[in-house]
């Protein structure tokens, strides 16, 4: 079996922000309209047993509306604190943890020593630990205005990137997989 297959990334879902929408042009015609398309969306990938890593932003409202979002999204959800944690903060309970930083190790086959290392960061960096070993970044924040460099392992895994869905772990192998980047220090 896959166990990689449970394992989702997303980020900058900003629940409740109503200006978020004109923002970001988004295409909801009010707040409430796009609360519910994204938890539809979350929860037509996501199920009850996934892993959800979500790289900040998850919402700017009131802590009762955001407890009430929560309870509707199904998984496991490992917090990394974004600029818009407010009302989640206040709805601890609800995420397996809340870190500012967090270095993953999935169990992948195809990785080099059976691990990938994906380093998580609500913001984008340009290096980051074991950025020359192959290790991945994934970030949020940016709602899609950086350029993707091809040279570099990191990308955007916000809703806006992504058609406001969660995106898996194989999902990332494959954007990865197109990177062109080759380690800076090769033995010749």
């Amino acid at each position: 079996m896959n166990k990689t297959r449970n394992i989702y990334f997303t980020s900058d879902h900003h629940f409740g922000h109503e200006n978020i929408i004109k923002f970001t042009n988004r295409p909801f015609g009010s707040v409430e309209d796009m609360d519910q398309e994204l938890i539809k969306r979350w929860n037509s990938r996501v199920n009850k047993h996934d892993k959800v890593y979500h790289l900040g932003d998850f919402g700017l409202c009131k802590a009762e509306r955001m407890r009430d979002i929560l309870e509707q999204l199904n998984g496991h959800i490992f917090l990394i604190r974004g600029n818009h944690e407010g009302a989640a903060l206040a709805n601890p309970n609800r995420f397996e943890w809340i870190k500012d930083y967090f270095e993953l190790n999935v169990n992948d086959e195809e990785a080099p020593n059976g691990k990938q290392k994906i380093i998580l960061l609500h913001y984008a960096m340009r290096v980051w630990r074991s950025s020359f070993r192959g290790t991945w970044h994934l970030y949020g924040h940016s709602h899609g205005s950086l350029t993707d460099d091809p040279t570099m392992n990191s990308f955007d895994v916000g809703v806006d990137c992504h058609d406001f869905y969660p995106i898996t772990y194989e999902e990332v192998k494959a954007i990865m997989s197109k990177k062109i980047w080759e380690p800076p220090f090769k033995n010749e």
